[in-house]
């Protein structure tokens, strides 16, 4: 009987020990994918910046329109971005919008990132892409004061984004064309969905949005966003509070 008490008391030790090496695992497990998946730093606030209509013109088009290639005149927040001194006009179906910048440099295909609002002001129907998918997308007409260029397809509504380098996205833990859940701070507090993760070892940290979410959120210089978890069917989340 005593060697059973003994016996029954050795079996209970042993089942707690069982029991907190199972915890300590499942534990260090949560801590590790929470490295992983977050980053170190969970809180890191990401400058925002709001993105208005623009116009990435290819060399051709940017000849046809002033003649030459495109004069810089301020460098933009990405580095080897640029604000150009020409301007053009963008003519749609049913209205125009004019003084709209171009920026620069050249690309191998011209391309116009206005917001759903703009849209709805030249009369025409603009598809959410990110930069550069322009396949399908709907044509519009650029204007200057000494020429004219039809595009078949380019004008996009830019889907909101965030530019890393490569260290940014290890430190954030996520990878190039991830979506993200944003909540952007300021006076109006909004969660933003399906940001866009772009990186390249080019990228400088920001976060671009369009005049329509700004208005919306409130935005000014000063806010930033955070990140809050993965957007939804893209995998495991990131921690979110």
């Amino acid at each position: 009987m005593q060697c059973n008490e003994r016996g029954a008391v050795m079996d209970e030790k042993a089942v707690r020990e069982v029991l907190e090496g199972v915890v300590r695992n499942v534990l260090s497990q949560i801590v590790g994918h929470g490295a992983t998946e977050c980053g170190p730093n969970t809180q890191e606030e990401i400058p925002v910046e709001l993105s208005g209509r623009h116009v990435h013109l290819s060399e051709k088009d940017a000849v046809a329109l002033f003649g030459g290639p495109l004069t810089p005149v301020r460098e933009l927040s990405q580095p080897g971005q640029f604000l150009c001194k020409e301007r053009v006009r963008l003519i749609g179906p049913k209205g125009v919008i004019d003084n709209v910048a171009v920026l620069g440099p050249a690309r191998g295909s011209s391309q116009v990132e206005v917001s759903k609002t703009d849209a709805r002001i030249l009369g025409t129907v603009a598809p959410v892409r990110q930069s550069g998918d322009t396949a399908g997308s709907a044509g519009i007409i650029l204007a200057s004061q000494t020429g004219i260029v039809g595009l078949e397809e380019g004008l996009i509504v830019a889907a909101r984004h965030i530019h890393m380098s490569p260290e940014d996205a290890s430190r954030f833990g996520v990878a190039d064309n991830d979506l993200v859940n944003v909540r952007l701070g300021g006076e109006r507090p909004v969660v933003l969905e399906d940001v866009l993760i772009r990186v390249h070892e080019n990228f400088r940290l920001s976060m671009h949005i369009d005049p329509d979410e700004g208005n919306s959120s409130g935005w000014s210089s000063d806010v930033t966003g955070r990140i809050v978890g993965r957007a939804r069917g893209a995998g495991n989340g990131l921690c979110s509070n």
